[in-house]
C-alpha cells in the first residue's frame, strides 16, 4: 500500500483511497520506521482516527433503541464515571435522537456514546510492525519488542519473519481445517483457511468456502 502521511484523512496524497481500504480490512498492518517509531505511529493512528478507523479497541458497550416517546431514558450495569443522563440527552440532542432507551454495560465515554450514535465506525486490530531494527540500538528494538500488538523486523537482513508472520496468524485469529477423502489419510499439505469468529468454525462455513452451495 503507499504511504499514509499527514492530511491523508482529507484526500492529501490520495489518502482517502488508501485508507478505504484500511477500513475494509479484518486487520491493519502499520509498517513503521524503527528510527522515527513513535512519530510515524501518532500521525497515522491521528489519520486513521479521523476516518472512523478505531485501532485495537472493543466496540462500545452500548445499545440504543429509539422511541416513539417518553423522551431518552438511560440505564446502566455498571457505575457510570464520564456519562449521565443530562450529557447522554444533550449528545442525543445534537443528532435529533429525543426518544430513546439507552443501556450501557461498561463504563463508557462521551466519545464512545458518539462513536455508537454515528454508527460508521470499524473497530479494526492493528500491528504494529517495526522494521529496520539492524539501524538502531539493542537497548530500542527491546523496547518496541516489548510494547503491546507489536512486532520487530528487518527487511534488510530478513529478521524475525516467523514471529511476524505468526502474530498475524494470531491477530486474526485464523484456524486450519485439513480435510480427507474417504478412507484416506488427511491432507496436509493444502488445508483450509478460516477465520475462528466469534460464532466458531463449523461444517458449514468450511463447506461455504469451497463452494457456496455445496451445504445445501
Amino acid at each position: 500500500m503507499p504511504g499514509i502521511i499527514e492530511g491523508a484523512s482529507e484526500g492529501k496524497g490520495r489518502g482517502r483511497q488508501v485508507i478505504a481500504v484500511a477500513k475494509n480490512s479484518d486487520m491493519v498492518l502499520m509498517v513503521l520506521d524503527a528510527s522515527k517509531a513513535e512519530e510515524h505511529r501518532v500521525i497515522i493512528s491521528r489519520e486513521l482516527e479521523k476516518v472512523g478507523i478505531r485501532l485495537n479497541r472493543k466496540p462500545p458497550l452500548i445499545n440504543i433503541t429509539p422511541t416513539k416517546f417518553g423522551g431518552v431514558k438511560l440505564n446502566s450495569t455498571k457505575a457510570l464515571t464520564h456519562l449521565n443522563e443530562k450529557v447522554v440527552k444533550n449528545i442525543l440532542a445534537e443528532y435529533k435522537m429525543h426518544n430513546a432507551d439507552v443501556l450501557i454495560h461498561d463504563d463508557s465515554t462521551i466519545d464512545d456514546l458518539i462513536d455508537i450514535v454515528e454508527g460508521n465506525r470499524k473497530f479494526v486490530s492493528c500491528l504494529y510492525c517495526y522494521n529496520k531494527i539492524d539501524t538502531v540500538s539493542l537497548e530500542e528494538v527491546n523496547l518496541l519488542a516489548s510494547q503491546p500488538n507489536s512486532v520487530v523486523i528487518s527487511c534488510n537482513l530478513k529478521l524475525n519473519f516467523d514471529s511476524l508472520l505468526e502474530k498475524i496468524w494470531d491477530k486474526l485469529d485464523l484456524v486450519r481445517i485439513y480435510t480427507k477423502k474417504p478412507h484416506q489419510s488427511p491432507d496436509f499439505d493444502d488445508p483450509i483457511i478460516l477465520t475462528n469468529d466469534r460464532n466458531g468454525c463449523s461444517v458449514k462455513s468450511v463447506c461455504e468456502q469451497i463452494h457456496r452451495d455445496l451445504p445445501k
